[in-house]
């Protein structure tokens, strides 16, 4: 039986630490001291030292109880969003938040905490389980840089759970898109604005006019382009001869993300040099899209479990990437699980204490019910 007192005592200390991206050296410190603990074998890679962070990715194994059972993963990220130094969680009318002039930290403490008590229930308890992997990721928050750089082959198991989503318990996320990084240079031609304004190619008119060439915003029900950072110009009296943009494009499909890809940077070339200026295009792939069937054993165990612990299981796509991404494109099927943070990346960020004991009774049968279950 999980124990309540002990899930809300640990998440008020475990937000209270800070865990910026990259910094991630307390958290990392404290959660090797708690499974090592409960009793299970932790290492820490070397992604930190690959991304210029001061902590690694947690790698820790349970080893099953039950020969044949399925090895199931369950992660979570320890790095949260800015401002994190300082937290203050405040209880009030079962809703946790913060003091108001830093984030709550739900993301993704609401994640981890229930996996550690989770595991110390089935420890406590004797309970029969089959092999269990937890990753806890740096380096989560601005790009999946800790799941990016893990090896794939320290986190062989059959399946696993993200708890990384947004929706309340027992809401599934069983997509998300991939996503490509365009950096667009235009290159336009420099002169005196109030003397020779003539003899210059503006190179931020050219941005615009290409900008209002290409796609952008929704394009479909699972498609999405955004332009996100633009620079340039000196002062107002030079015509400006060069613009740098930032634009995303995203997509739960990998066909649609590369049409997409493709007609963006044809369409902004194009408007460039029709005004006389040059382009470069430059595509980074972020992270691929993952989509996981109805009837996968993922799915159905967690809507099993879900319905287990007395929730209402919601299957739906997602818009944003989570370490999830990598976790399916190294080849263990993973869906997200929702764990009830709201307000996410702001100071307004809140959980409901109810949550956090759903979320946890939710992992717990997770992990019972995949014991009867068989990998062949």
């Amino acid at each position: 039986m999980i124990v309540k007192e002990r899930i809300l005592k640990e998440f008020m200390e475990l937000v209270a630490i800070p865990s910026s991206s990259r910094a991630e050296r307390q958290i990392a410190d404290a959660l090797k001291q708690k499974l090592t603990e409960i009793g299970l074998a932790v290492e820490e890679d070397d992604a930190g030292e690959k991304i210029g962070g001061n902590a690694g990715n947690l790698i820790a194994r349970l080893p099953g109880t039950i020969a044949g059972a399925p090895c199931i993963m369950l992660s979570a990220h320890m790095d949260s969003v800015e401002p994190c130094s300082g937290i203050r969680p405040q209880r009030k009318d079962g809703v946790i938040t913060s003091a108001g002039d830093t984030i709550l930290g739900s993301d993704c403490k609401s994640g981890i905490v229930p996996i550690l008590e989770a595991l110390r229930v089935i420890q406590a308890e004797k309970l029969p389980h089959g092999e269990i992997l937890v990753v806890f990721s740096v380096a989560e928050e601005g790009g999946l840089n800790g799941a990016k750089n893990i090896d794939p082959e320290k986190i062989r198991a059959d399946f696993g759970y993200a708890l990384d989503g947004s929706g309340v318990p027992g809401v599934i996320t069983t997509m998300a898109p991939g996503q490509n990084h365009l950096q667009m240079v235009v290159h336009g031609k420099t002169a005196h604005a109030g003397l020779e304004p003539e003899a210059g190619i503006n190179a931020i008119v050219l941005a615009g006019k290409a900008l209002s060439e290409m796609p952008q915003g929704r394009i479909d029900f699972e498609t999405t382009c955004n332009v996100g950072l633009i620079k340039g110009g000196v002062a107002t009296n030079i015509v400006p001869d060069r613009v740098e943009i930032t634009v995303e494009a995203r997509s739960r499909n990998q066909e649609k993300l590369a049409r997409l890809t493709e007609e963006i940077v044809a369409a902004f070339s194009a408007a460039v040099e029709k005004n006389g200026g040059q382009a470069e295009c430059q595509v980074t792939k972020k992270y691929d899209p993952y989509v996981l069937a109805e009837d996968s054993l993922v799915i159905r165990s967690a809507v099993q479990a879900a319905q287990a612990a007395g929730l209402s299981p919601v299957l739906e796509g997602s818009g944003g990437g989570s370490d999830a991404n990598f976790f399916n494109r190294y080849g263990v099927p993973n869906a997200v699980l929702g764990t009830g943070m709201s307000k996410v990346h702001t100071k307004e960020e809140f959980i409901r204490e109810e949550h956090l004991y759903q979320t946890t009774e939710w992992v717990l049968q997770i992990i019972k019910q995949t014991a009867h279950l068989k990998t062949t």
